[in-house]
């Protein structure tokens, strides 16, 4: 028992260091990615191709002067950075990164708690992470720190229902809050995004605006509020947000990895955990086979991670009454639409047929009544 406990509390600190060492890394590929489509040199100094650039970042952000405004509430000042982090790395605590390890007789899940709430822990973390904004732009004194905090907490109020309305339809399907239980219900290529993509359009690009991410970074918008809600912060405090904010992206790309792409689940997947066990044993075949499939989340999530810096570099920002009206006008509809759809499509119990011709049918009644009102009134 004390060796399951023992490699129960080194997988949680595992997944920790991941998370906290991938955030750092993607500060490093984001600009690799926006030398390559803007056709310039990116980092090329710090390290052979500028691989130890995050390294001399922290070194420049812990070395910065830690001041706090004069006319700022200090200890709100300080907390809000705090905040922001810890709801960022909270959330990974529940997400399945692989299936089991073998230890002796015991099978080890690869995830901090396997919890029957997976969803809501994920969602409530993630909904209180904007209380560091909130706090942030509130505590530093500054009009334009201010309206950056509210724009944040308007933006996430926003986009949050949608997010919710489209996780409410991946339970459906799946009949269980548990992400691992989520995810083993996507056994080889079952995978959720099959049934509903509408969905997981809906949810990627609520996750672009949860994040903060360009077209959405409104909150911190350079040209209108100078860094927004982190305008007064420097040093590491600055680092924290900036940190939480890649972290987020992280732990988004594993949550629609995990439920729309399968998790750890791919195709021929019990065809090669058979034959690693037959080659290599019961207990090596079956830990190999499982480190397999958390490569294969990986990629997933690594292939999110790009997607979101593509869009930042190719993709203007929203005016704000864009982004209200997307949120509004056309999220939370079309999620509500692809709730019932699926709801209709769990009760028929065919539920791919019904949730293709369902979602299928109203797009198109949509876009020709809208294309039909146009040509007549304009």
């Amino acid at each position: 028992m004390d060796s399951i406990l023992l490699i129960k509390g080194i997988i949680i600190l595992v997944i920790f260091a991941l998370s906290l060492g991938i955030a750092a890394y993607e500060t490093y590929f984001e600009r690799v990615v926006a030398a390559f489509i803007q056709d310039r040199v990116g980092p090329d100094r710090a390290g052979p191709y500028g691989i130890f650039q995050p390294l001399a970042d922290a070194g420049k952000l812990f070395f910065k002067e830690d001041f706090v405004p004069s006319m700022a509430d200090k200890w709100l000042f300080i907390i809000g950075p705090g905040i922001a982090m810890f709801t960022a790395l909270m959330s990974s605590a529940v997400i399945p990164f692989g299936d089991t390890l073998k230890i002796g007789e015991h099978l080890v899940p690869i995830q901090g708690m396997d919890v029957n709430i997976g969803v809501l822990w994920v969602f409530g973390v993630v909904a209180l992470g904007v209380y560091g904004m909130l706090i942030g732009g509130w505590a530093s004194n500054n009009k334009y720190s201010l309206y950056g905090a509210i724009r944040a907490a308007s933006q996430a109020i926003s986009y949050e229902i949608a997010l919710g309305l489209c996780l409410l339809a991946v339970i459906l399907v799946t009949g269980s809050l548990s992400l691992r239980e989520i995810a083993n219900n996507q056994h080889g290529i079952n995978w959720n995004v099959f049934y509903q993509p509408v969905g997981f359009i809906l949810f990627f690009v609520c996750a672009l605006a949860e994040c903060n991410r360009t077209p959405f970074d409104l909150p911190e918008t350079e040209a209108e509020l100078v860094v927004g809600y982190m305008t007064e912060y420097g040093s590491m405090k600055m680092g924290l947000y900036m940190f939480a904010e890649y972290v987020n992206m992280f732990i988004s790309s594993t949550i629609m990895a995990t439920l729309y792409f399968g998790a750890y689940n791919y195709p021929g997947m019990d065809w090669v955990r058979e034959f690693l066990i037959a080659k290599m044993g019961d207990v090596s075949g079956h830990n190999v086979a499982t480190l397999i499939g958390t490569a294969v989340l990986f990629l997933k999530i690594f292939m999110f991670i790009f997607t979101f810096m593509w869009i930042r570099w190719t993709l203007p920002r929203f005016k704000y009454e864009q982004l209200m009206k997307l949120g509004w006008q056309w999220m939370v509809p079309l999620a509500m639409v692809n709730l019932v759809v699926m709801a209709v499509a769990t009760l028929t119990g065919k539920t791919l047929l019904v949730a293709w011709l369902g979602m299928g049918g109203f797009l198109l009644i949509y876009f020709t009544g809208r294309s039909m009102y146009e040509k007549r009134f304009n």
